[in-house]
């Protein structure tokens, strides 16, 4: 990566101060409206309000950073971002399935996403600790994205959330549906956040990238869980897409760590770089064939039903 990692200190400060307030407001609005039923009209408006805070951010990175930091964070953005919606589409079964009232939901979510933001910030800070100590790591991190890319193909989105033992002992206990429901969320976001840190290690090295690019993808999404219940179930084909993204993640670390290495050949054959330009477009390529191709497959369904 071209992108250097440091960044002086009044820009984190800054940076963290300012995600800190929007992230505050957006917590004490969740608390404020934990007994009522979120509208479809607010779901909207502020879904959209943080991606365009996003993209306003990302834009703005070249007048402090670099075009390179611009692009990285991009690329890194709309990669966690499209993994949280898989995520939200498990938040959406765990919540049916154990029956937590609408005005509820709110809550749960506002909590759950406090516990993912608490365990990737320690998820970061680990692997940039390994990355800088042991550079085989990335063999690992290549590997495990691979693995995960595979397990996702191969699953049935059909089925639903099933308890696991940890759940079924604590309801044993008469815990209420609500604990229940945040303690299901808590530990489904240890599981995702071993998918997306090594993602985004796979397109930045630089933390400043790395953390910011993770902020703002949880950032809005308590109210895009609002927004898209009903369009999940016509993006048939978003697991799909996701786990080609994955292996193509894992693919490139694994290449970038035999380059590191100094292994720049794989039976007489040159191991190529694959640039952020190609990892962004091929991201980008990939969600919105999968978009396309989910939403006629929807319209067919309907048509033929």
């Amino acid at each position: 990566m071209s992108t250097s990692s440091s960044m002086s200190l009044h820009i984190w400060v800054i940076t963290l101060v300012g995600l800190t307030i929007v992230l505050g407001f957006d917590l004490a609005l969740a608390y404020f409206n934990r007994n009522k039923k979120t509208s479809l009209k607010s779901a909207t408006f502020w879904t959209l309000f943080y991606v365009g805070l996003a993209i306003i951010f990302g834009l703005s990175l070249a007048a402090w950073a670099s075009e390179g930091a611009r692009s990285e964070f991009f690329a890194g953005w709309i990669t966690e971002y499209s993994l949280s919606f898989d995520n939200l589409f498990v938040f959406i079964l765990i919540l049916a399935r154990l029956q937590v009232p609408e005005e509820k939901e709110e809550l749960v979510l506002l909590i759950g996403i406090v516990s993912s933001l608490f365990l990737r910030g320690i998820f970061i800070a680990g692997g940039s600790a390994l990355v800088n100590r042991y550079s085989w790591i990335f063999y690992f991190f290549g590997l495990f994205l691979i693995y995960t890319a595979i397990s996702l193909f191969r699953e049935n989105e059909s089925e639903e959330w099933k308890e696991g033992r940890l759940i079924s002992f604590i309801r044993r206990k008469g815990a209420s549906t609500f604990v229940l429901a945040l303690i299901a969320i808590s530990t489904t976001n240890v599981l995702f956040a071993f998918d997306s840190i090594p993602a985004i290690f796979g397109l930045t090295k630089n933390p400043y990238i790395i953390v910011t690019a993770n902020v703002f993808a949880l950032m809005g999404l308590r109210q895009l869980y609002f927004l898209i219940g009903g369009l999940m179930k016509k993006l048939v084909y978003l697991t799909e897409g996701l786990s080609l993204i994955l292996a193509f993640i894992g693919v490139k670390l694994v290449l970038e760590a035999a380059v590191t290495g100094g292994h720049h050949k794989i039976l007489g054959i040159a191991i190529p770089e694959i640039s952020l330009s190609v990892s962004l477009g091929f991201i980008l390529i990939v969600l919105a064939t999968t978009a396309i191709v989910s939403l006629a497959a929807a319209k067919r369904a309907e048509q033929g039903s």
